[in-house]
């Protein structure tokens, strides 16, 4: 009997990127395993970004922590 490895949970911090985070946030996803998840950490909710995510095969869901805080856990769909 194989077993698959426990999830890993990643976090990519954009506040704390110089410029666009677009690439890195690119290149996090492109690293996660198939059941891993990224725990993106932005200023506000990177509307624009749910599109690129649903079109690559991820889910997401974004919950405000504060005014100016956003976690969105992104995972494989």
């Amino acid at each position: 009997m194989t077993t698959n490895p426990a999830p890993a949970e990643r976090t990519l911090d954009v506040r704390e990127i110089d410029g666009e985070p677009f690439d890195d946030i690119v290149a996090a996803l492109e690293s996660l395993g198939e059941n891993d998840r990224l725990r993106l950490i932005a200023p506000f909710e990177p509307v624009p970004l749910f599109e690129v995510l649903e079109a690559r095969g991820f889910t997401h869901e974004s919950n405000r922590q504060e005014d100016d805080l956003w976690h969105v856990l992104i995972e494989h769909a």
